[in-house]
């Protein structure tokens, strides 16, 4: 064996000791990068999901005396649920960066209740829901308890993987309600009925609706008598759901209310689908009675113009509503899905709210001569108009809302901040103690739609052992919720409420479906319009046939009779046509999207590859060059 054979062996060798070498010290780092690093990320999604909120850090900053956390997993009996484990390992890394973000103020436990142990006991204790799982139906345990030093106790019975968008935001509430020695107090005026009962029709108990149960859980909600003569300042935020009939005395004590400084959060509609018909009215009169609200009164002196009797429609945020379970879906003009191009991206009332739904909203404008400034929360697009809301309420087919549609090019403001000075609806009143006009400039949210407030627009309820679980589908409660934190003076939990969401809706394709049914509806309103010139002219063929013939049809009848079919044949061939080029533009979208991801990305990666080894190469052969020369 010569030299160069035995050299050429001793690299080889020298090579495969490398690799042999760098593969423990691979292993090796793995081990204990997953060791010293646990808990670290680097997040690279678009809206940054996974890093702690402005807001979250604000909470644990302000936490004066140490918060205990514990957390309760039985990871033993959770092997039985797939891909949980998975988001058990998201739940503690996120309270494992709370806690160490907060320097010893959250001291956080993390407990595997086995069965018939303490702390399981513990766990049924905090009030953590017990999920039966597998054959031996041992308990599983996924929630988080946490406790304050003067005894406050708080609990999140269930982390459900489906509202993993929530979770930052479900443990910085609840260390917030531990971090606050008292809850701000919201008084509720309401002519509809939100809370909790008893309905006599079903003679059953009645869930409320799920934004009170949300107001409750954060705040200390009480209910205003509508007859009350004066508003209790305990009361740091007065909230107004469709206001009807109140008296002058309630009228004055909202007044001066707000005169003296207090915050009011108004909730009108022009048509309130959700007004419930008192039992012993008559069907024919209940049908006839308005389903509005205003505050004219009140709205003048604080320089608003609202009427009452218009409701908002909107081409471009129409949604798709069906009459009945076997109807088409069709777009309805005064259902409203509002994105964030539509709402107030620097105001933190709605900034990052990804969709609010609303139905059959008035509009909001500043009055002439107001004193008081509007700034819009949430408005229109400009393809909208105004309909009257009597038009709504006997509406057999939404669609028939599109026949004389004109839209205006007016963006309508739906919900508004109104700040300023105001004077009183009451200059009458002289008595002692009457306020003439606003110590200071006036803060009010005003909302031109209390259908908004209702679950069907926004959240589905659904219960799950024998708990309420609440899925949102739009952001609605959080636009309420966020203008209750901010109007009380508490803005720490809005930056982590409104984070964007996972979901990212498929915007494009929502256009191509909307330029789809305009041209499909103008299709239609032809078919009708040659239906309806047909059966004229056949109606003028009827009347000019003689005495005698009226079972005989005439070549003429006939001939328009095989046009009009012959017409029709055609006019539907085309709207077929209008639907398979909406699936062929799709399924296009679809086709680019594919190659750019299966295709595009990795050919990409590999030209990039490619230019690297050829730079590579091309160095390793200047360097020999030079060696040689």
């Amino acid at each position: 064996m010569n030299d160069k054979t035995q050299s050429a062996s001793g690299r080889r060798l020298l090579t495969g000791s490398n690799l042999v070498v760098l593969a423990v010290l691979f292993v090796a780092a793995v081990l204990l990068s997953g060791l010293l690093l646990r808990g670290a990320r680097l997040d690279l999604t678009q809206n940054r999901l996974y890093t702690l909120s402005d807001g979250t850090k604000h909470i644990i900053d302000g936490i004066d005396e140490p918060i205990h956390l514990y957390f309760f997993y039985s990871q033993t009996t959770a092997r039985a649920v797939p891909g949980l484990d998975t988001y058990a390992t998201r739940v503690r890394e996120l309270l494992e960066e709370i806690a160490a973000r907060s320097h010893g103020k959250v001291i956080l436990e993390t407990i595997d209740p086995l069965p018939f142990s303490e702390a399981e006991d513990r766990a049924a204790g905090y009030g953590l829901t017990a999920v039966p799982v597998g054959a031996g139906g041992d308990s599983l345990y996924f929630g988080l308890a946490g406790t304050n030093a003067t005894d406050g106790q708080v609990s999140i019975p269930i982390f459900q993987p489906d509202k993993e968008t929530f979770l930052e935001y479900d443990v910085a509430k609840l260390m917030s309600s531990l971090a606050t020695e008292k809850r701000p107090v919201v008084g509720i005026l309401s002519s509809l009925d939100m809370g909790p009962g008893f309905d006599a029709q079903t003679r059953s108990v009645r869930n409320g609706w799920v934004i009170d149960d949300q107001l409750r859980q954060l705040f200390d909600v009480r209910k205003v008598d509508p007859g009350i003569g004066m508003i209790d300042d305990a009361i740091d935020l007065l909230v107004l759901v469709h206001p009807k009939n109140l008296s002058d005395d309630a009228l004055y004590a909202v007044d001066q209310f707000v005169l003296r400084g207090g915050h009011v959060m108004v909730f009108v509609d022009p048509d309130a689908e959700a007004e419930a018909v008192a039992p012993d009215t008559d069907p024919s009169t209940a049908m006839m009675q308005s389903r509005a609200s205003d505050l004219p009164r009140l709205f003048k002196a604080w320089g608003v113009h609202y009427d009452p009797s218009r409701v908002v429609l909107d081409a471009n945020l129409a949604l798709h509503t069906q009459s009945s379970a076997d109807a088409r879906p069709e777009r309805h003009l005064a259902v409203l899905g509002l994105r964030q191009p539509n709402m107030n991206q620097d105001d933190v009332i709605s900034a990052q709210l990804e969709s609010v739904n609303l139905s059959t909203s008035g509009y909001f404008e500043l009055a002439e001569g107001a004193t008081t400034k509007m700034e819009s929360l949430a408005q229109s697009s400009d393809n909208a108009s105004t309909v009257a809301s009597d038009r709504l309420r006997f509406l057999p087919d939404p669609s028939s809302l599109f026949n004389d549609f004109t839209p205006t090019g007016t963006r309508y403001v739906l919900a508004a901040r109104l700040t300023g000075p105001v004077k009183s609806a009451f200059p009458e009143h002289k008595e002692d103690g009457h306020l003439a006009e606003s110590k200071g400039d006036v803060n009010i949210v005003l909302f031109a739609d209390t259908d908004m407030l209702n679950d069907r627009l926004w959240v589905q309820v659904q219960n799950f052992f024998g708990q309420r679980i609440y899925n949102a589908f739009a952001n609605n409660g959080d636009f309420v919720i966020n203008a209750v934190d901010n109007l009380i003076g508490s803005s720490d939990l809005i930056a982590v409420r409104t984070r964007a969401t996972s979901a990212r809706p498929f915007t494009t394709v929502e256009t191509l479906k909307r330029q789809a049914d305009d041209r499909f509806r103008s299709k239609e309103q032809e078919l009708q319009a040659e239906l309806t010139q047909t059966e004229q002219k056949l109606q003028e063929l009827e009347s000019s046939k003689g005495e005698g013939s009226e079972a005989i049809l005439s070549d003429e009848q006939r001939a328009e009779i095989e046009r009009f079919r012959s017409e029709k044949l055609r006019v539907r061939k085309e709207l077929r046509q209008v639907r398979r080029q909406l699936d062929a533009d799709i399924e296009t979208l679809g086709a680019k999207l594919k190659f750019i991801n299966i295709i595009g990305v990795p050919l990409l990666v590999t030209l990039v590859a490619i230019g690297f080894a050829w730079w590579r190469g091309r160095q390793r052969r200047q360097r020999r060059e030079k060696r040689a020369a």
